[in-house]
């Protein structure tokens, strides 16, 4: 992947926040997020540069955290109605960091939602070369992002919110999502494209990494979510 790719990327990611929230559309919002994300992750694949795919996917989701906390941290009212599910999980997470109650800190509450969500990502991907997977990782991220600009909003300290804003459980699952969610565009998208296609198997390593991304996001969330909450709480006016 070359880096005029990368800025283009990046800034392209960028742009979609406030041209979405001027617009006032929070079904367009998502899509603007996803489309600059998947055109190159689809140019990089029709090249055989699989590696360079997954690197564009990961550079964007870091882009998607950091612009998209920003803009809806600084915007001069509350985005919430304009960001999918947003106000819904925001009022979920501080009920959790409030009174310690909720799936977030429940590994029998949290665990059979996150295979749920996986294997309707997986079957996603496969059916739609990754199209429809990839925009729900946009939505997933925009409402991750809008609870934690609501933490700055709501006057935690901007230390707080820097470490302790972004679960690190969070953190791997989106990295194996979009490490999952590239290689498994390529089944469908290489019969639509048609360019030559080694198969699943020659992914291995990246599906394997991605495995191991997800298992830490639920060990991880098991063991330290209850104390993450507490440190949350310690902070939040």
């Amino acid at each position: 992947m070359k880096r005029s790719e990368l800025a283009v990327l990046v800034l392209a990611t960028a742009a979609s926040y406030p041209l979405g929230l001027l617009i006032g559309s929070r079904w367009l919002l998502p899509l603007l997020n996803t489309a600059p994300a998947y055109l190159l992750m689809v140019r990089r694949l029709r090249a055989g540069d699989r590696g360079g795919a997954v690197r564009a996917t990961l550079s964007w989701a870091v882009a998607l955290a950091v612009f998209g906390t920003s803009a809806f941290a600084l915007w001069p009212h509350d985005p919430g109605p304009l960001v999918l599910n947003g106000p819904e999980y925001r009022a979920e997470m501080f009920s959790w960091i409030r009174t310690g109650a909720g799936a977030e800190g429940d590994v029998r509450q949290f665990l059979p939602q996150h295979v749920q969500h996986l294997a309707a990502f997986v079957v996603l991907s496969l059916l739609t070369a990754s199209l429809v997977s990839i925009t729900m990782g946009a939505v997933l991220m925009n409402y991750m992002s809008y609870y934690v600009a609501s933490l700055a909003r709501a006057g935690m300290p901007a230390w707080a919110v820097v470490f302790l804003g972004w679960h690190p459980w969070s953190i791997c699952r989106v990295a194996a999502f979009c490490a999952l969610g590239t290689v498994l565009a390529e089944p469908m998208l290489s019969r639509v494209l048609k360019y030559r296609y080694d198969g699943l198997r020659a992914a291995r390593p990246v599906i394997v990494a991605a495995s191991g991304g997800i298992l830490a996001d639920w060990l991880i969330k098991a063991v330290l979510a209850p104390q993450w909450g507490l440190w949350l709480r310690a902070v939040l006016p």
